[in-house]
């Protein structure tokens, strides 16, 4: 957490600096303790006249890198400025919050900021992008925001380079091959790489080193070197142009408490993850040792630890050798750039566009194929494909089809986005093309989305669970073509009186509201909620003994959730309810 000091000049801005104490839990100081406690705060906000904030910083002031963020807001709250350190150290984003915290004005006068442009000073903390190249970063700076022709250098993709791409400023080319970074047509290249690269003479150059390799490593038995090993592992990784881009270090659990692995964790603050030999012995290397069997009990420690930290990625350095340790490295599949495909299947959520993730967007908008179920979810939210990408719904395709599309873009190392309506994993069907990617060995994920249960609730304005009358959420079916299970019949579920929502049931209505009266009583509250935020959304509500009329006298389809339960609408009672039960949850004086 950022250290902060606020600064108000006069009695003017009390008022103010008590708002940004609580907003920022900062410490409040007098002006005339800002030059002794210059390097005790990450920023400092003034609240009055410039002027005063500009005096009394300018003989503290050394080097960009160091300085702490200044801000200056002015004793009415009106406009808030960036005064020093604005992306190094953090102020232009401070001052934004500022406002926002104040309903104020930012004002930030940095030329990148203000151009929409990249703050490139900020991506190496923004993304944990550490920094190779050597030439000076302002001569860097200076070309790209004077928007001189840029090339840009990608042989990962991780958060940062997919901003990158999002945000690409019309004077900067993505390239796929050092070869074409033509100083005659480039001014500055911008390369991100764990690989060690050199730009081509007469062209200025920022390398970035993505942290995205893990590291396996194995050691000899207490090993009196142990304070060099570290770096020696570098300098061996270096041999295959691999620059220091570890994110992890993983190795056998028998050597958690080597020396070196606690300085690694406590003296380097490096990640370590420890694996057993049985899991160890389960992976697959290109150089088992039968040494290493015979004493820990796994032919491979190094290579095979790599391989499991980096989640089954690609062994891009094997097995080497040093002084006392051996060492490989690997990186997760998903970080290679158009090697191999990769399948996201994504929640669409119930319907509305806006209500699907932003995880789940930002899945679409890279996507070079979308395949759609049509029948269930709106086109709207594939509208913002990329171009060239191919979308195409489900809805007339059986399983082997959708299959086979998928698996073609994915064998030709393109990224799928299998979209599902709600959230995939309720009511879904992904299990049968889970087997299928399986079988294939495919590499997928799931980005969960808002199921419309969840919609119900919000859609109905009510709380499915109330302190002491129901704790529980039931998601369940009638039984229809397929059966159900014998322990999951719907009078058995309904003996808990629980919140119960009934997805794919509407067809057989008339059965569903005989089994629930046989535990609810027939005045429960239900709701049949139609097409749930979608523009044609319908809701109904009413008692348990009129479910199928409502129902039926509405033509409701297979579309529709039934809720019950005496959580719908139910606010009876709850404000003493709660007063007993929640008095923790708010501070003195909330209403």
């Amino acid at each position: 957490m950022q250290k902060i000091a606020i600064i108000p000049v006069s009695d003017e801005g009390r008022n103010l600096a008590d708002t940004l104490q609580q907003e920022f839990q900062a410490s409040v100081i007098k002006r005339a303790e800002v030059a002794k406690r210059w390097k005790d705060f990450d920023a400092f906000i003034f609240i009055g006249a410039m002027g005063i904030c500009v005096r009394t910083i300018a003989p503290l002031i050394e080097d960009k890198h160091t300085d702490p963020a200044v801000i200056c807001a002015d004793s009415m709250g009106n406009h808030v400025i960036s005064v020093l350190s604005g992306h190094v150290g953090g102020a232009n984003d401070m001052t934004r919050r500022v406002a926002s915290a104040l309903g104020a004005d930012p004002v930030v006068t940095t030329q990148s900021d203000n151009a929409g442009l990249w703050a490139l000073d900020t991506l190496e903390e923004r993304f944990n992008w550490p920094i190779a190249s050597e030439d000076d970063m302002n001569a860097c700076i200076f070309a790209f925001v004077n928007r001189k022709p840029t090339a840009l250098f990608m042989e990962v993709r991780d958060e940062g380079t997919d901003y990158l791409e999002k945000t690409l400023p019309d004077h900067v080319t993505i390239i796929h091959d050092l070869g074409e970074a033509d100083p005659k047509k480039y001014k500055l290249l911008i390369m991100v790489t764990p690989y060690r690269r050199y730009a081509p003479e007469g062209l200025l150059s920022l390398h970035f080193v993505p942290m995205v390799g893990t590291v396996g490593f194995g050691l000899a038995h207490h090993p009196d070197d142990y304070k060099f090993i570290y770096d020696q592992m570098d300098e061996v990784l270096a041999q295959w142009g691999i620059l220091p881009c570890a994110c992890r270090y993983c190795t056998i659990d028998v050597k958690a408490d080597e020396p070196f692995v606690q300085l690694l964790k406590e003296g380097y603050n490096e990640t370590v993850e420890f694996f057993t030999a049985e899991q160890l012995a389960a992976v697959e290397v290109p150089n088992p040792s039968e040494t290493v069997a015979k004493h820990v009990g796994t032919p491979s420690v190094c290579e095979a630890a790599a391989i499991l930290g980096s989640n089954h990625g690609k062994l891009i350095v094997p097995k080497l050798k040093g002084k006392n340790f051996t060492v490989a490295l690997a990186i997760d599949r998903k970080y290679l750039r158009d090697e191999e495909g990769f399948i996201e299947i994504v929640g669409a959520g119930p319907g509305d566009p806006d209500l699907v993730s932003v995880r789940g967007r930002k899945m679409l908008e890279r996507a070079d194929l979308i395949l759609y179920a049509g029948s269930l979810v709106p086109r709207e939210l594939t509208l913002c494909a990329k171009p060239g990408a191919v979308v195409r719904s489900s809805a007339g395709m059986d399983l082997e089809e959708q299959c086979a599309l998928m698996q073609e873009f994915y064998d030709k190392g393109r990224f799928i986005v299998r979209l599902h309506t709600g959230d995939p994993c309720i009511f879904g069907a992904i299990q049968e093309q889970m087997a299928f990617f399986d079988q294939h060995n495919m590499r997928y994920h799931i980005t969960p989305g808002i199921s419309s249960f969840l919609a119900a609730a919000a859609e109905l304005r009510s709380q499915f669970t109330i302190p002491e009358r129901t704790q529980t959420i039931i998601l369940t079916r009638g039984e229809g073509r397929t059966p159900m299970p014998e322990k999951e019949q719907l009078h058995l579920l309904a003996r808990s009186q629980s919140t119960m929502c009934i997805f794919l049931s509407a067809a057989i209505v008339d059965d569903v509201q005989r089994e629930l009266l046989m535990e609810y009583p027939e005045d429960t509250p239900v709701a049949a909620c139609y097409h749930l935020t979608w523009p044609d959304q319908r809701i109904y509500r009413g008692v348990l003994k009129d479910l199928a009329k409502i129902v039926h006298d509405n033509n409701l389809t297979l579309t529709t959730m039934l809720v019950v339960g005496e959580a719908i609408d139910n606010r009876k009672g709850l404000s003493e309810l709660y007063n007993k039960h929640f008095t923790h949850l708010f501070r003195k004086g909330d209403a």
